[in-house]
């Protein structure tokens, strides 16, 4: 798909023609500078490479200095590869939010926060022994049985237990879009996006 890397800046909220307040998220979409056009010639392929958000030469290794040296652009924090667009794009060239001016609909991918090491209650919304009669002793949020003894004698891979949770790339389907603030390379879409303030997303079209 076509798409742009952004940042995700916060959450706000936007009057409707009726009057409804609706929580909308502000992501900054671009400018993006595009580090390679690949084709079926040379690549195999068809994409384009885009680069958003400079970072200093020295926390970049020489190959990617080299890289963006031929788009005539400094080292990028996030590489992202899209479908070509329908019209040509050049090495070196820089696109911007306009080009979902005419966009209703977008797709959102991001990573979500990181939660940590957490029990089955937050992980998997299991709701625990519950009564806290009859014996029972700080059981509220445990997991309870895991499965039979003997046979299989072991835990069946998937079980849902404590772990690590957070921290998932996804994407977020058809979110409208609310408002585009070109001046400012803003995008206000409708709904919430995964990942914190800050971080990067990419915003298909």
């Amino acid at each position: 798909m076509q798409g742009l890397i952004g940042k995700k800046i916060g959450m706000t909220s936007v009057f409707s023609v009726e009057g409804k307040n609706i929580p909308c998220t502000v992501i900054e979409a671009g400018p993006c500078v595009v580090t390679q056009v690949k084709t079926e010639a040379t690549d195999g392929y068809e994409a384009i490479q885009l680069g958003y958000a400079d970072k200093k030469d020295k926390h970049a290794t020489k190959a990617e200095i080299g890289h963006c040296k031929k788009a005539n652009t400094a080292p990028k924090r996030k590489v992202v590869e899209v479908d070509p667009f329908d019209e040509p794009v050049t090495l070196g060239q820089v696109l911007t939010v306009d080009i979902f001016n005419d966009t209703e609909w977008v797709d959102v991918t991001g990573t979500t926060k990181g939660k940590g090491f957490q029990g089955v209650v937050k992980r998997h919304s299991f709701q625990g022994v519950n009564d806290a009669t009859h014996g029972q002793h700080n059981r509220l949020r445990a997991p309870g049985s895991l499965g039979a003894s003997s046979y299989p004698a072991r835990v069946f891979k998937g079980m849902r237990m404590a772990g690590r949770d957070g921290g998932n790339r996804v994407t977020i389907e058809n979110l409208q879009v609310m408002k585009v603030i070109p001046e400012s390379n803003l995008l206000v879409v409708k709904g919430s996006v995964p990942g914190a303030n800050g971080s990067h997303l990419i915003i298909w079209k």
